[in-house]
């Protein structure tokens, strides 16, 4: 007769035979614990199969006896009225707007000019990151307001209010506003740079005013683009001077390896202090307008 000690070891696990034969259980307590809580989980898990089986089992008989469900519909449903679908693409065209408002606000406006401005200055003190592009562009947006409030004064009483008002139409509104934006443009603009794109769009001899909008803004751009260039050329012209006499001088007393930026830097600094720098820019950049 086969005794424990014959029993492979996956039938009987944990268990020692002695001399005598006889088996005795060197499982500790832990795992004894340990199968305790795996038997406890197999019980919940078999209670919750069996109470999912029988509530599939009453849906599946309440559903011969009912014609309850749950019903789930994809689709939309078109507006009946012509009004409801001009409001619809009103405001389809307002949050488009919303989305390009940023390119507006560069391309239509002073501030492509100023941010040239700013960044030939930064770059002519030879200073990297000071002041930061975070800091520049606020300020450049915010005296992009400054410098636009009169146009924008004329579009808040010429357009704005009397389409608030009922006086106009929403056409009539945007006729007005794109007028008074056309006329800042154009006064900015140089003749030159609009008949480049009137010649591009093959127009043919056109009133400034029945010009598009398309033709006026990609030539105002440009004219802004060569009028920023032309004051960062300007405003490089002293401070190469200063650069230019710095290594000069270092060059005459024999500091080849001292760099001259290293002189240069705190000269450009105290001379722009000195002659209020900041001040002097923004009101060259004010007065370059013609609003």
């Amino acid at each position: 007769m086969a005794s424990v000690r014959d029993l492979p070891s996956w039938i009987a696990p944990g268990l020692l035979v002695d001399d005598v034969g006889r088996a005795k259980s060197v499982v500790p307590e832990r795992n004894r614990l340990g199968w305790t809580w795996v038997l406890a989980i197999s019980f919940i898990l078999a209670l919750l199969w069996l109470g999912e089986t029988s509530v599939f089992a009453q849906a599946r008989s309440g559903s011969t006896n009912s014609t309850t469900g749950y019903n789930l519909n994809l689709g939309f449903n078109l507006p009946n009225q012509p009004r409801d679908v001009d409001i619809a693409i009103r405001i389809l065209f307002i949050l488009t707007l919303l989305t390009l408002a940023p390119s507006l606000v560069m391309l239509m406006t002073s501030f492509t000019r100023i941010v040239i401005v700013f960044s030939f200055l930064r770059t002519a003190l030879s200073l990297q990151g000071t002041p930061s592009s975070q800091l520049l562009i606020g300020f450049s947006l915010f005296l992009t307001f400054f410098i636009m409030s009169p146009t924008y004064q004329r579009i808040n009483e010429d357009a704005l209010q009397p389409y608030s008002a009922g006086q106009i139409t929403s056409q009539q509104a945007f006729d007005r506003a794109s007028g008074h934006m056309r006329n800042f443009m154009l006064a900015q603009a140089r003749p030159k740079d609009v008949e480049v794109f009137v010649g591009l769009a093959k127009l043919g001899p056109t009133p400034p005013d029945q010009l598009p909008m398309m033709v006026i803004i990609p030539g105002f751009v440009l004219s802004e683009l060569r009028t920023g260039f032309q004051m960062g050329f300007l405003l490089f012209i002293p401070f190469i001077l200063i650069d230019f006499v710095v290594a000069i001088v270092l060059m005459s007393l024999g500091l080849m390896m001292l760099p001259p930026a290293f002189i240069s830097l705190p000269l450009k600094l105290l001379l722009f202090v000195l002659v209020d720098g900041w001040t002097l820019l923004v009101r060259s950049l004010a007065d370059s307008f013609k609003v």
